[in-house]
């Protein structure tokens, strides 16, 4: 692994370390020196190098894969062969694996899990929408942003690797998030992904997957024959709806599983908005009318609606049995101690009368129960409620018994103290606790609001709220302010309800294709890449082989994808380059040569004889002056000698072993000399 550090990659990914190792890959950060950004980069092992057709699927895949784009996916942006690599360049996150978060936080709360699930489905909505389709769906494939967004990765990555398909120790990992039919080896479709993402949910809502083993093979077979727990026994606090959307998800049966996931989609954003719905699913084939979330009996906010108001009359009912058997015991014992009492004052009217009735304070004190039962007050009117009927005791109501709650209308006794059903004396206090129906407040407009000062306002409320922040792009509000809200302004707010702010990402930058435009005029390359939404920047240049005014080269180089709006660097010919060589002819053979040199000529001189040129200065020029030649071009000058000298007549001195000569011959020299002008 270490090998790849240092290196760089088609000229532009230089490798800086190793930040994940996985089943077919490794995964490096790497500076992108041509866009000035950190990426990761996905190296495949060496084990797969020699595998022509896997390598060919990787890169096929990967292809597909980078055509995706999706604020919840980890953008792809490169797919390259180099010196024997196969390789990806996607985005660099600085984040946690939903997998790390869990081991540190699991159990997550519902409303967590909801907030996760929903950025999830939404990149696999975006996915199958084109298409492809995950395959591997796990914790250790969604990453946690600090700012709370998910992001998923590895799409397609699964696809190729079935080739291996044996359920051997390595694909533990994975294996428990895997579904029926790929645990058979049967056709997938999209709705693997909803099985593996209810697996995903379940984990996160209860800490635990559904099906655990010693073997891959062992957990494989719970996942097709096997039932799991329901949430709610290991984690009470789990919401119905939640369960039961979770539960449908997971369902092995085809036929009963979500059939999309806009559908599961639909479903969450209704439990979303109201967490006490409760779900009813069918199969597709019981004849049942399905409307756009899947199968129900009928729709489930209506559906709910009627089970609370029939569980809330059910209650009405049986506290006003309880009430009415109560004053029938009440009556039954005053008239008792009615007839004892009667009973009691003939037997002291028929003693002497000069006896006082000594014990007539003693009998009409047994009238009065010694200890009663706290009576149930709560869901009546408390101003329909009869006070005399509870002589014994004393109902007592003030200004802070008016409270706010959920589950009883304004008016109706929501709580009292002592509690129902206690023993008490009689004059006990009972306080009763009134409702004044559902807290609500408005929501006020953020829109525009920095997300800092929008979470204060949104604090800042009579009601305490859930809230999540979620990213997307947008033209009109500058990044870091929000874009909008779930609800909308000036909706109705209720206690704990879940509110979502979304924070403007700025502009989009999509990625677009760089065009080829080397070999182009000027004008055609600016037009070819202005209409992909891209800018140009253009210097020129010498060259021998373009012609003038057409592209001899561009960066980034054609094929490779580039964000809207960003530049791409071209170099225009300006034709051959050549100089006009100046006349050096009587010149000096220094002040030639550095003439020349300045304009980047070579020299070579070769000398003679002149009796016109002084000795030094140049004679005469090859190429001749106001020449056109290239730079480098070879110039050859002349430089003169000066006069060339005449031959010399003296004759040597004899050498004294030879005779003198015969003095007639040298008179004949002498004369012969003296003639020569």
């Amino acid at each position: 692994m270490e090998k790849y550090i240092g290196k760089l990659l088609d000229g532009r990914y230089e490798i800086l370390e190793v930040i994940g190792v996985g089943g077919m890959a490794v995964v490096y950060k790497a500076m992108d020196h041509r866009l000035n950004r950190l990426v990761a980069v996905k190296i495949l092992k060496d084990d797969y190098l020699n595998d022509a057709e896997f390598r060919r699927r990787f890169h096929g895949e990967s292809q597909a894969v980078a055509m995706l784009s999706h604020p919840n996916i980890v953008s792809v942006y490169d797919v390259s062969k180099n010196d024997g690599l196969d390789y990806i360049v996607m985005e660099l996150i600085d984040g946690i694996t939903l997998k790390q978060y869990m081991d540190q936080r699991a159990p997550l709360s519902w409303r967590e899990t909801l907030h996760f699930a929903m950025q999830i489905a939404k990149a696999l909505e975006h996915a199958h929408s084109r298409g492809i389709i995950h395959r591997d769906i796990k914790p250790h494939n969604v990453m946690i942003l600090k700012d709370g967004s998910v992001k998923v990765a590895d799409f397609g990555i699964a696809r190729i690797a079935s080739a291996q398909n044996t359920l051997t120790k390595e694909a533990l990992g994975s294996v428990h998030y895997i579904s029926p039919e790929q645990a058979k080896g049967a056709r997938v479709d999209s709705r693997s992904d909803i099985y593996s993402l209810g697996v995903v949910m379940y984990e996160m809502l209860t800490g635990r997957p559904p099906y655990d083993g010693e073997t891959p093979v062992s957990v494989a077979i719970q996942h097709i024959n096997g039932t799991p727990l329901s949430p709610s026994l290991l984690n009470s606090d789990i919401p119905t709806g939640l369960e039961q959307i979770t539960m449908h998800a997971m369902c092995s049966d085809l036929n009963i599983r979500y059939a999309s996931v806009t559908d599961l989609l639909k479903d969450m954003e209704e439990f979303r908005k109201d967490p006490t719905i409760r779900f009813t699913f069918l199969p597709k084939n019981t004849g049942v009318q399905v409307g756009a979330a899947g199968p129900r009996v009928q729709t489930a906010k209506t559906q709910n609606q009627t089970a609370r108001q029939k569980e809330l009359e059910r209650e009405y009912e049986r506290q006003d049995r309880e009430e009415k058997r109560r004053r029938i015991w009440m009556i039954a014992a005053i008239s008792l101690a009615s007839v004892a009492l009667i009973g009691l004052l003939f037997l002291f009217v028929g003693q002497s009368g000069s006896e006082k009735p000594t014990e007539t304070t003693n009998a009409t004190d047994t009238t009065v129960p010694e200890e009663l039962f706290v009576p149930t007050l709560i869901g009546y009117i408390w101003d329909e409620i009869p006070k005399e009927n509870y002589p014994y005791l004393v109902l007592i109501a003030n200004e802070s018994s008016y409270v706010y709650n959920d589950k009883y209308p304004a008016g109706v006794v929501c709580d009292q103290r002592p509690a129902v059903g206690e023993r008490v004396p009689p004059g006990t206090e009972i306080f009763v606790y009134i409702s004044m129906g559902e807290q609500t407040d408005t929501m006020p407009n953020l829109q525009g609001y920095s997300a800092e000062n929008a979470n204060s306002l949104l604090k800042a409320l009579q009601i305490q709220l859930t809230i999540l922040t979620d990213k997307e792009f947008s033209d009109d509000i500058r990044e870091g302010y929000v874009t909008r809200t779930d609800p909308e302004a000036d909706a109705e707010l209720k206690n704990g309800q879940v509110v979502t702010v979304y924070i403007s990402q700025g502009k989009e930058n999509k990625l677009v294709k760089v065009p080829q435009v080397e070999g182009a005029s000027l004008s055609n390359a600016t037009a070819s890449l202005n209409a992909r939404g891209l800018e140009i920047q253009s210097r020129e240049d010498y060259s021998n082989t373009v012609a003038a005014g057409y592209v001899i080269s561009q960066s980034p180089p054609a094929g490779t994808e580039a964000e809207e709006g960003s530049v791409v660097a071209v170099v225009v010919s300006k034709g051959k380059q050549t100089l006009t060589l100046p006349s050096v002819i009587g010149q000096s053979e220094s002040d030639a040569t550095a003439q020349l040199d300045r304009l980047g000529l070579k020299v070579q001189t070769d000398r003679e004889y002149s009796n016109t040129v002084p000795a030094g200065q140049i004679i005469r020029q090859s190429p001749d002056s106001n020449s056109e030649v290239m730079p480098g071009s070879t110039v050859r000058l002349s430089v003169s000698l000066g006069v060339e000298p005449a031959p010399s007549t003296t004759e040597p001195p004899p050498s004294s072993s030879e005779e003198p000569p015969e003095s007639s011959s040298n008179s004949a020299g002498q004369e012969g000399n003296a003639e020569t002008p």
